[in-house]
């Protein structure tokens, strides 16, 4: 089979195409043949080093696809079933793989292949964020930054779902179209106006209870100084590069904040709770309240470009590779 894999770490040019040969799936495994896979920022993390891995490695946590093989075991899925996953194993972008079969979801015929590729890393990431990490009650006001981002998107239509207010940061006047379009009360151009200022204009002077930031180093102040006292902020991400040395002692100065750098993984780490996120997603999909916009589509040989993309922030939405 085709897939992508690296041997050094760096920029989209260490990742290649190459053949490669998949065993019969082990005790407990399937092979899933891909129909899409998804593209998530995670994934330069492991492309650059950020977040290492052993070398040489396949890349990707994130694909839909059909049952083809069954181990030895394996009694909760069937040859023909459409399945998905959000948290590995490592190595999705690849035209098939081996994968745990208790670390599958089932998707529902409502659901078609590219929208569960789509939605699995992201719209999980978004339950536990609005769920469990801080569960947003009806009537609060929150600011996600990069509201028009493919995780952004989904957690503007959810925390609109639950009747809050939704306050994002964007890049420009199209970005900013697109988040109000799928929820998004109020935006911010994070490079033109100062966040924190914004927020309290819009909430009174009061600051939000909570902020959801997947940027990192540049939104970081930003952030803590957006929050009103007692306030939390969910640092899930280091688009912008990770925050550093940080000083206790201005969360006392800035009103006795809180601030947690959760991971999908963590949230997810037992099955029982790996498929009650997956339940809850696939209801809120399903019902329509959700929607997953897949607005790039590239061929798994253009994953170089579809890396330099999603650097460069000329992605909206979700993004996903087709094997």
């Amino acid at each position: 089979m085709k897939a992508v894999r690296f041997e050094v770490t760096g920029g989209p040019e260490v990742l290649e195409l190459k053949d490669v040969d998949l065993a019969a799936p082990g005790a407990g495994e399937v092979r899933i043949r891909h129909t899409a896979v998804g593209l998530n920022y995670i994934d330069t993390y492991h492309r650059s080093g950020l977040y290492p891995l052993p070398l040489p490695s396949g890349i990707g946590l994130e694909a839909a696809g059909v049952v083809e093989a069954l181990g030895e075991g394996v009694t909760s899925l069937s040859e023909g079933d459409r399945v998905a996953y959000g948290t590995g194993p490592m190595g999705a972008y690849a035209e098939a793989c081996n994968a745990p079969a208790n670390r599958l979801v089932r998707v529902p015929d409502s659901i078609d292949d590219e929208t569960a590729a789509a939605m699995m890393l992201k719209g999980l990431t978004v339950r536990y964020l609005l769920r469990a990490t801080y569960s947003v009650q009806p009537g609060e006001t929150i600011l996600f930054h990069a509201a028009a981002g493919g995780v952004g998107l989904i957690a503007c239509q959810w925390a609109k779902a639950l009747g809050a207010t939704v306050i994002g940061t964007v890049g420009s006047p199209e970005k900013a179209e697109l988040a109000k379009a799928h929820g998004c009360d109020h935006t911010i151009f994070y490079n033109d106006e100062d966040v924190a200022a914004r927020v309290r204009d819009i909430t009174g002077g009061e600051g939000v209870p909570v902020v959801y930031d997947g940027v990192g180093q540049a939104t970081f102040e930003a952030s803590l100084d957006s929050l009103k006292p007692r306030g939390l902020l969910v640092s899930f991400g280091n688009a912008s590069g990770p925050v550093t040395a940080f000083d206790l002692g201005i969360l006392t100065a800035k009103g006795s904040l809180y601030v947690t750098r959760p991971t999908l993984m963590t949230y997810t780490a037992s099955d029982a709770d790996l498929h009650e996120t997956a339940d809850d997603l696939m209801q809120i999909v399903g019902s329509g309240k959700v929607s997953i916009p897949v607005n790039q589509r590239y061929a798994l040989a253009d994953v170089r470009k579809a890396h330099e993309d999603l650097e460069a922030r000329r992605t909206t939405g979700s993004s996903v590779l087709l094997p």
